[in-house]
């Protein structure tokens, strides 16, 4: 039977207090329907919502709905009335989220735009074996990626695409972009698409060892955020005759206004799409002189997304991945990525890799 990773509910949990455990349940298969496609899940990818969601510190959390936001599969049923028939046993990316078509701006009716994944408003989720979604919810998936590679992709990489090439306009050779907490997924999407793009990159991040992994990915060099002092350490890594950022990609927030407005360039910008340090940032009498930009931004479009994902295919890029497990029943190592990804451990995603439907879950 085919199953589905969901949660399990806890009466009276609280948000913040509360840890919902995961749970396999077995459901029939589904059958598309008019204009719909049958996709068989290969892999998924684990994002920090889903950790969120589990600590019910997210909106709108299903109990029914499938975990997960990122897979991979392979469409091996068309409903009727498809038109793109030529998607039949091929693999395919799904999109990560509903209810935004192609406007730059942000959702065209912000009440109906949902992550999938654990959602009241969208009953998609690849924590599932099988899902049944409208033949424009998927992108051919690029023959180079694997299928933990393309699980790896969607939502980060729609996160960062949109952070940097929509949002910053800093993605053309010769730039310099500062991308603050390399390591997690969106950081390390960004970084590869403007070093694809020719651009300067240089991160931060509190490990030695991951300034030195991202370097290896292209990145021109690396600082230390817990140096006191690490805007003049960045200051000095920047070229002599360009020695400023265009814009700044951050998911942490904090004190970064106050830290790099010196660094950016006059209508310099910050492309924000996280903030976890705090919910609150300063913003200065000095960055609004120097008309800096303060952007944010949280996922995309599904144009954007076609966008991404044409990119990656054309420059060949491959999503970093920091540990694959298999079977979407072992639940024990399922909560063992969980853990990492709570204490910060990783250097990329966290990916699931499907075994048959047949398997019973390791409890």
């Amino acid at each position: 039977m085919p199953r589905v990773l969901t949660l399990k509910q806890i009466e009276g949990g609280k948000p913040g207090e509360v840890y919902y455990p995961i749970q396999i349940k077995e459901v029939p298969k589904p059958t598309p329907g008019p204009g719909q496609l049958l996709v068989r899940i290969s892999a998924a990818a684990l994002n920090h919502r889903d950790l969120f969601i589990r600590r019910h510190q997210y909106p709108a959390i299903s109990f029914t709905s499938p975990l997960f936001a990122d897979g991979y599969g392979t469409v091996v049923e068309v409903g009727p009335n498809v038109t793109r028939k030529e998607l039949l046993h091929k693999p395919v990316l799904l999109t990560p989220m509903r209810g935004w078509e192609s406007s730059p701006a942000g959702p065209e009716d912000p009440r109906k735009f949902a992550v999938i994944g654990s959602s009241k408003i969208t009953e998609a989720g690849t924590g599932q074996d099988y899902i049944v979604v409208p033949e424009d919810e998927v992108e051919p998936a690029p023959e180079h990626l694997s299928p933990g590679e393309g699980a790896a992709l969607p939502l980060v990489g729609l996160t960062g695409w949109r952070a940097l090439v929509t949002k910053s306009g800093a993605a053309f050779p010769g730039s310099n972009i500062l991308v603050t907490g390399i390591g997690g997924g969106v950081a390390l999407s960004v970084l590869q698409f403007a070093v694809a793009f020719g651009s300067n990159v240089y991160v931060s991040s509190s490990d030695p060892v991951k300034l030195e992994q991202a370097k290896a990915l292209g990145a021109k060099g690396g600082i230390n955020y817990r140096n006191e002092a690490w805007e003049k350490d960045l200051a000095a890594l920047l070229p002599k005759d360009r020695p400023y950022l265009d814009a700044v990609i951050d998911g942490a927030g904090g004190k970064l206004v106050s830290k790099t407005v010196r660094l950016l360039k006059p209508g310099g910008v910050i492309s924000q799409y996280g903030m976890t340090v705090s919910p609150k940032m300063d913003w200065l009498m000095q960055a609004v002189l120097a008309n800096v930009e303060l952007k944010g931004t949280t996922m995309g479009s599904k144009q954007e997304f076609k966008d991404m994902v044409a990119f990656v295919k054309e420059k060949k890029i491959k999503p970093v991945i920091s540990k694959t497990i298999k079977g979407l029943g072992n639940l024990d190592a399922l909560n063992e990525l969980f853990q990492e990804m709570d204490e910060g451990k990783q250097f990329g995603k966290l990916v699931v890799e499907f075994d048959s439907e047949a398997a019973s879950p390791k409890l």
